[in-house]
């Protein structure tokens, strides 16, 4: 048995070229210390069946000693925050006052606006009590006082909520529910007599969602995050009426030159950001930290628009949640600059000790570009960062009631499972839901990620690895790019590459990343996507920092969430998020075939279609007999057909010289479609009786000489090393990579 939880880090950032620096993040709470090693991944899964494990070592300066340990505890919880000014510190007589629209109520406090110094149990707060009750209360020199609700408030209904000090300390708490019928009316007026004086506490900083400690030191400044959203908070300097308040909350655009409006705070604006916008004449601006979700409907939305690009009014509120993260914030424990002589490819830092009798290794991952502005081979492949983005330390095999049915078999836990549900603080994966049941629509690389590292889940990253074994094994050099390299940097990435390599579950993709394999094909480019699942869901990378993506699941597709009404739109770019497919551009546009069916019980084999006996498509059965069935093994379940498979669709875009050399369509009643190829629920539905629950293998040559060769399956790649890698699944693939390096039209 391998301890592979004791230590946990991550490297920042995931792709580096060489000369370039990339920082280790490093943690454990009770050993300390260990050996480091920079490893090569050839192959991250230990399966004895297949290649196993092979980590080649790199040798770097990091190999001369061990490196010290220390607990690094990781914060999480969303906020945003204004700096302290004469202006915050000096009010006596004020109102506060906001919409709220809360998805926990009760069982822990929350605080929805403050300034508040906990050290010195001192300032002033609105908040929810951990009954659900409202509260507004102020603490000054040992004195405290608070006007609570008689009753919680709703979950998940907006409500109008303020809190006030008049000039002789009289304390006042306001609500009013915005929507009145069917027992959701919420009405309160409660007053404290409060005392008369008062002096806060210096150096405060005015937060919303969260209250603050007192502890200026990062990561230590917060706790009592609230849950939900808040719309237009406003300060003004004078104790006014319900009434006002509540017309101060509800104008958009308050009058700027009234010297008493302290703060009028405009979430709309600035949504792919980090920063709050006063409207006030103060410029009392602000920052959101830890990813709070923004472009999140308003308590004016009117139902009758779905993009906060068409009115960004109606989308003033931001998400806020108690396990919202962004960075860990972790220490840098070391740090490597990559030798100008190293081979690109995937890499990792190793961690090793001893935890007692059992040996410890852990492993934090990053990727070697070629040099800037210049390739290394004719071969590229893609490593898609954004779908280990998207799964990253997924928690839905614990989470998901109906996990065990939809994957047609027992769940097996695994230490990095039992861990990673233990320590929610490491943050979830975009299939995951938070504390409050909304979904999770960011994921950051800036954290130890448990299923993204060798010897971890096998699926994604660990699966991939089969392809660089299997380029390897054939003598072939490669070059690896990121997903997000292409992102950033459009079709020049790939410009000048004999073939570019798509891995076996590039899911969740951009508009950029599109865009740039779409011209790279245009322009006579080779491209083999030996997939399943791919080019799926339409994400967003942050547009100023690395290794963060936006995801909305959308109404349709196969989800473990939905979005909520009226946000489905990116806060990052303002696209519609969702399938590529609702936006026009299904995967089989790009590479002939699209995601159809999930297999999890077992995996299947490929049949030869008449296709394959053309004379155009000769090259790739070069070897393999007219009848021989293509992948009847594999290391996942069995075959080369499975997990999740693809189709060829004239309707959806597959090119109409596409030749459908062979598919896997005895795929069982396991073989259960994708929600979007269901309008309607029937018998027979499943791979027993459905002809569209099937893997398709297709080629189609593209203009200038390019072509493109697909396999739709994500158990492809998993079958290259089976007996010794002399098998037809290797056969095929290595025929349509050395015809693909051939400068010869296709």
């Amino acid at each position: 048995m391998i301890d592979t939880t004791s230590i946990l880090g991550y490297a920042k950032p995931w792709s580096v070229a060489p000369g370039e620096t990339v920082s280790f993040h490093l943690s454990s709470a009770h050993l300390p210390s260990a050996s480091l090693k920079v490893v090569r991944v050839r192959c991250a899964d230990p399966d004895p069946n297949g290649p196993g494990l092979k980590l080649l070592h790199a040798a770097t300066p990091l190999d001369d000693g061990d490196v010290q340990l220390s607990s690094q505890p990781t914060h999480v919880g969303s906020y945003a925050s204004v700096a302290d000014g004469p202006i915050l510190s000096g009010l006596t007589a004020f109102s506060v006052g906001c919409y709220i629209y809360p998805t926990i109520v009760g069982g822990c406090r929350q605080t929805i606006v403050s300034r508040w110094n906990d050290r010195l149990d001192s300032g002033w707060k609105l908040e929810l009590d951990d009954e659900g009750h409202l509260s507004m209360t102020v603490a000054c020199k040992g004195m405290t006082r608070s006007a609570r609700s008689s009753r919680s408030i709703l979950r998940r209904e907006w409500i109008f909520v303020a809190g006030s000090r008049s000039a002789d300390g009289t304390i006042r708490l306001e609500a009013v529910s915005l929507s009145r019928d069917g027992g959701r009316e919420r009405v309160f007026s409660v007053e404290d007599e409060g005392f008369p004086a008062v002096q806060w506490p210096a150096a405060t900083p005015l937060l919303f969602a969260a209250q603050w400690t007192g502890d200026s030191r990062p990561n230590k400044e917060t706790f009592n995050h609230f849950n939900g959203k808040i719309d237009r908070p406003r300060l003004y300097g004078a104790a006014l009426t319900r009434a006002d308040v509540q017309q101060l909350v509800e104008t958009l655009h308050p009058v700027q030159t009234d010297p008493l409006l302290v703060g009028a705070w405009d979430f709309s604006l600035g949504m792919n950001g980090d920063e709050i916008t006063d409207l006030s004449a103060n410029n009392l601006n602000g920052s959101v930290h830890r990813l709070p979700m923004r472009a999140a409907t308003g308590a004016n939305w009117t139902g009758q628009i779905h993009s906060w690009t068409e009115d960004p009014s109606q989308y003033g509120a931001i998400h806020f949640h108690e396990d919202d993260l962004e960075d860990a914030g972790w220490a840098a424990t070391t740090t490597l600059s990559i030798p100008d002589d190293w081979q690109s490819g995937f890499y990792a830092l190793q961690m090793t000790t001893s935890n007692g009798s059992v040996p410890v290794e852990s492993y934090a991952i990053f990727f070697v570009r070629p040099p800037r502005g210049r390739r290394t081979s004719d071969i590229a492949v893609i490593a898609p960062t954004a779908t280990y983005l998207a799964y990253a330390n997924n928690h839905s095999r614990l989470d998901q009631t109906h996990f065990e049915v939809m994957a047609d078999g027992l769940m097996i836990i695994t230490a990095d499972d039992v861990y990673t549900n233990e320590h929610r603080e490491l943050g979830s994966s975009t299939y995951d839901t938070h504390s409050d049941d909304s979904g999770v629509c960011y994921s950051t690389g800036a954290r130890p990620i448990l299923n993204a590292r060798p010897r971890s889940n096998t699926f994604n990253y660990v699966n991939d690895t089969h392809l660089l074994d299997w380029l390897e094994e054939m003598g072939h050099g490669y070059d690896v790019v990121t997903d997000e390299d292409m992102h950033r940097e459009g079709a020049r990435l790939l410009s000048g590459y004999r073939v570019v390599i798509n891995m076996t579950h590039p899911e969740y993709y951009s508009k950029e990343m599109l865009d740039a394999l779409e011209t790279y094909q245009n322009g006579g480019g080779r491209h083999m996507y030996l997939g399943g699942n791919g080019f799926y869901w339409r994400v967003a990378f942050h547009p100023t920092k690395t290794g963060i993506i936006e995801l909305r699941r959308g109404l349709t597709g196969l989800r473990s969430w939905e979005t909520e009404a009226g946000e489905g739109n990116l806060s990052f770019t303002g696209e519609p998020s969702g399938l590529w497919r609702s936006s026009g551009r299904a995967p089989q546009r790009l590479c002939g075939v699209g995601f159809s069916a999930q297999v999890f019980d077992f995996s299947t084999y490929y049949r030869r279609l008449p296709d394959s006996f053309d004379d155009r498509a000769s090259f790739v059965f070069e070897g393999v007999g007219a009848d021989e069935p293509i992948g009847n093994f594999g290391l996942r379940l069995g075959g080369a057909a499975g997990l999740e498979i693809d189709r060829a669709e004239p309707n959806l875009g597959s090119a109409p010289n596409i030749m459908i050399l062979a598919t896997a369509d005895r795929t069982g009643a396991g073989g259960i479609p994708a929600p979007e190829e269901l309008p309607a629920l029937y018998r027979g539905f499943t791979g027993e009786e459905n002809a569209m629950v099937r893997a398709d293998m297709v080629l189609y040559p593209t203009s200038n000489g390019g072509a493109v060769f697909s396999t739709g399956s994500i158990a492809w790649c998993c079958s290259l090393s089976h007996a010794g890698y002399a098998n037809n699944v290797s056969q095929i693939t290595g025929n349509v990579l050395n015809r693909f390096l051939d400068d010869s039209p296709i």
